[in-house]
């Protein structure tokens, strides 16, 4: 199935996992955060562009590197329920996680999204059909649905629950409702505990939106400008900050993110060898050089540092969040290979960095403790990395695409591949040559299992990180999505259920137990939820 046709029915038939998770402040150009919209791929080759903000220059910038996760769903589930969002039926299903009991709410037309609050109470339901919000009420399931401007495909909630914004993101596939007039400089915030609607006008086709960690300011990331909001007032308005002083032709920017201690936000524009840091309180912006081509910009765990691939000078510049201004750490990458994408382990002690730019069939380890850097096989390309929680293996989900020089007669060529990888037993490796494209995937809560599904395969593929090995469990049609229920018990032993949602006119899920391997079928949300045992 090629990405458009894949992202069109992903906008249709979007399922949600709804939870308690504190938002990334991190948040990349698409859909990064809360994104899951088809398999990545590189971007077209860009023009470079021109900075003249201080000493800003620009790189060579090539492909541009793309790290949105794009096969993982939003990491959202309260402590007893799963939320299915039915698009074609215009509901959400409501699923007990200990008696597996449904129940179902209208919602608006073709709800695309679930984002629950972390106190557990509330799901914000985007839906994209009538461009509106349902604030479901978790026990209860009443329902207060509240209308947003037009037109807008993506959805974010604030780390302690009480704000959604909405906005168009010209960077996705899917356009949203695009009947009658449009705008590309909207956002709209709704206040979950109220309902209330704030839209706004901001700068130029906003990318992201992210907030400070106790929800208190926004920051709208648009082509020119950093909009700040201030979530407090009485009326939240926008307050805009020019990222360059070339209004007329500024470089775009690529990513934000913003320090634990809500004082800088840090903006990555494309093609610009600065990192713009912006004082959140003084409204002021400031250039610090990070390298030549940065790619990529991510928070450590903790979030005191923020760390910054520089692809075109193979480097890696470490900088403190609550200083920025200090000098940076800077590790050397490995020369002859350009690697623009990282991603950090839950420990923060060793990074993975490698690229999605390019076909390049390998990539790098960092030892953050001993800044020990070294270079490693796959046997294709990546779309994407999936680090396990505890840290110690990993999935690499690879590309279609073959690198240059592969061998011809390799197993692999032209094929879908996922490969597992033990980080804790010396990076020992298990490539698996799958059927088909996968689809899909996510981790258990102790890091020792992970589960995918792939297109047109009525399977689920469970994977035990223990021992790399793996097993296919048949469902009873195709699976659209797969996720992991909440382990209600940490310290039983015992691994969490996962669950695929399928194909079905009435609606299907299953719910896979691990321990037993046993699995169990739902269907017909909507006509008394026949329970199967298989």
């Amino acid at each position: 199935m090629n990405q458009a046709v894949w992202r069109t029915i992903h906008a249709l038939l979007a399922v949600a996992l709804v939870g308690c998770s504190s938002m990334e402040m991190a948040m990349t150009r698409g859909y990064a955060d809360t994104g899951y919209w088809g398999m990545s791929e590189a971007n077209d080759m860009a023009s470079g562009t021109t900075s003249s903000w201080g000493t800003g220059t620009t790189a060579s910038t090539g492909f541009e590197e793309t790290e949105e996760d794009s096969l993982l769903l939003p990491p959202a589930q309260t402590d007893v329920y799963v939320f299915v969002a039915n698009p074609n039926r215009d509901t959400v299903t409501r699923v007990n996680v200990l008696t597996h009991e449904v129940r179902t709410t209208e919602v608006g037309r073709e709800p695309s999204l679930v984002l629950t609050t972390p106190d557990y109470r509330h799901a914000a339901v985007f839906n994209q059909g009538e461009d509106s919000v349902s604030i479901i009420e978790s026990e209860s399931l009443s329902v207060n649905t509240v209308d947003v401007r037009d037109n807008f495909n993506a959805m974010v909630m604030s780390p302690e629950g009480m704000w959604v914004a909405l906005w168009h993101d010209q960077d996705r596939d899917d356009a949203g409702d695009s009947n009658g007039l449009q705008s590309f400089n909207e956002v709209s915030f709704v206040h979950l505990p109220t309902g209330d609607h704030f839209p706004m006008a901001v700068g130029y086709n906003p990318g992201s939106v992210v907030f400070t960690p106790d929800g208190a300011l926004a920051a709208v990331v648009s082509d020119a400008y950093l909009a700040v909001v201030d979530l407090t007032a009485e009326t939240p308005l926008p307050q805009l900050i020019a990222l360059s002083d070339d209004l007329l032709n500024p470089p775009e920017a690529q990513e934000v993110l913003v320090s634990p201690n809500g004082s800088y936000a840090f903006v990555r524009q494309f093609g610009v060898e600065e990192l713009l840091v912006v004082d959140l309180d003084a409204r002021t912006v400031d250039m610090i050089p990070v390298g030549t081509n940065p790619t990529d910009i991510d928070l450590a765990p903790g979030g005191m540092e923020a760390i910054v691939v520089a692809r075109g000078s193979n480097e890696v510049h470490v900088l403190q969040t609550t200083d920025p201004f200090a000098p940076a750490h800077v590790v050397d990458l490995p020369e002859g290979v350009s690697l623009g994408s990282i991603q950090l382990d839950p420990t923060g002690d060793l990074a993975i960095v490698y690229t999605t730019a390019s076909a390049l069939d390998v990539y790098a380890t960092w030892d953050r403790t001993t800044d020990e850097v070294v270079l490693r096989p796959l046997v294709k390309p990546i779309d994407h990395v999936a680090i396990s929680p505890n840290g110690e293996s990993m999935m690499v989900f690879h590309t279609y695409e073959d690198a240059p020089d592969a061998d011809h007669s390799s197993p692999f060529f032209e094929e879908w591949a996922v490969t597992l990888v033990s980080i804790s037993n010396s990076f020992l490796t298990n490539p698996l040559l799958l059927e088909a494209e996968p689809t899909g995937y996510a981790n258990g809560t102790n890091g020792d299992r992970g589960f995918f599904i792939m297109d047109g395969e009525e399977s689920l593929v469970e994977v035990d990180y223990r021992t790399l090995l793996h097993e296919s469990i048949d469902l009873k049609s195709e699976p659209v999505f797969v996720g992991v229920l909440p382990d209600l018990d940490l310290e039983d032993g015992q691994d969490a259920q996962a669950w695929a949602s399928q194909e079905h006119h009435l609606g299907r899920i299953s719910f896979y137990d691990p321990n037993d391997a046993s699995l169990e079928t739902i269907t017909g949300f909507e006509l008394n939820a026949d329970i199967e045992e298989d």
